[in-house]
């Protein structure tokens, strides 16, 4: 049930259709978030730290989607745009769009993913983070939920579902 919610909410394609729904529903927003990144509604995270920007998805994403066995990510080089996918996780229960929180060119990806996505679960915030973007466009970052308002953000959605 969550994971199917979490589904709709990431634009996932699910992989299997029957979930077990649980008897009782509890809040799901005991995830981490952390102070000092932006996040999209979408569930990704960004860290602007002086000319370079981290992403990744978050603990609350990490958390719907289950164990995460592979990740497909842009070469260095590219661009992304705020809101357009720029790779995908797949995971036991589903495949999901990972989409950019912010647009610029991509001077870093996570090599250690290839081999080891489980880093997503493990540590969202830290080794599992995706890709490093210098931002074209930093004020992009405005407009992005801070700590407070994406618990919010994800404690309303979950209460939807």
């Amino acid at each position: 049930m969550w994971a199917s919610s979490t589904a709709n909410a990431l634009r996932l394609s699910s992989a299997s259709k029957t979930h077990l729904s649980s008897p009782f529903s509890l809040s799901r927003c005991f995830s981490t978030v952390l102070d000092g990144l932006k996040y999209a509604s979408s569930h990704e995270w960004v860290k602007h730290e002086g000319e370079v920007a981290t992403v990744g998805i978050t603990d609350h994403a990490q958390d719907h989607l289950g164990e995460v066995v592979f990740v497909d990510l842009p070469e260095s080089g590219g661009s992304v745009s705020q809101g357009k996918s720029f790779g995908a996780v797949e995971s036991v229960k589903a495949t999901s769009d990972i989409n950019s929180p912010i647009s610029g060119e991509i001077v870093e990806v996570n090599p250690q993913l290839k081999d080891s996505p489980g880093l997503i679960n493990s540590s969202p915030y830290e080794g599992g983070w995706m890709i490093k973007v210098k931002p074209s466009n930093p004020a992009e970052l405005d407009s992005l939920f801070g700590p407070k308002e994406y618990t919010k953000h994800c404690e309303e959605e979950d209460a939807a579902h």
